[in-house]
């Protein structure tokens, strides 16, 4: 396979600019029930089939339940601090450089304590 061969599948990169640089404001958090979070967005990369999506997330303080989760999120926080806590009351506590993964069906809660920013990887 040559490089101007049409199926060949690009290479996706992200210059640190855009992870780390300012993020397109999205408004206030759907289904907020604590707080006032605000959330903040950049998509990097989106395929078609099966959909996968690469971006940065930022939000500010406050919580909100997820019932019935319907895809996959893996994250990375790159800043802040977060607590999310599940169906039975388990509740992790995540910082810079912690690694989530909540699979598809999870049920449980976000509370964003400290201003967050992640990457993330969903997968539907």
């Amino acid at each position: 396979m040559t490089a101007t061969d049409p199926s060949t599948i690009p290479l996706v990169s992200a210059p640190a600019a855009d992870v780390d640089g300012p993020l397109a404001d999205l408004g206030p958090r759907a289904g907020a029930d604590s707080g006032d979070p605000r959330v903040a967005g950049r998509v990097i990369y989106r395929s078609e089939d099966p959909l996968v999506e690469v971006g940065v997330w930022s939000c500010t303080p406050g919580g909100w339940p997820i019932v019935d989760r319907p895809d996959t999120e893996s994250i990375r926080l790159l800043e802040g601090r977060a607590r999310l806590t599940d169906a039975d009351g388990r509740a992790v506590e995540l910082g810079p450089g912690d690694v989530l993964v909540l699979p598809r069906g999870w049920s449980g809660r976000w509370d964003v304590l400290e201003p967050v920013r992640k990457l993330y990887v969903i997968t539907r």
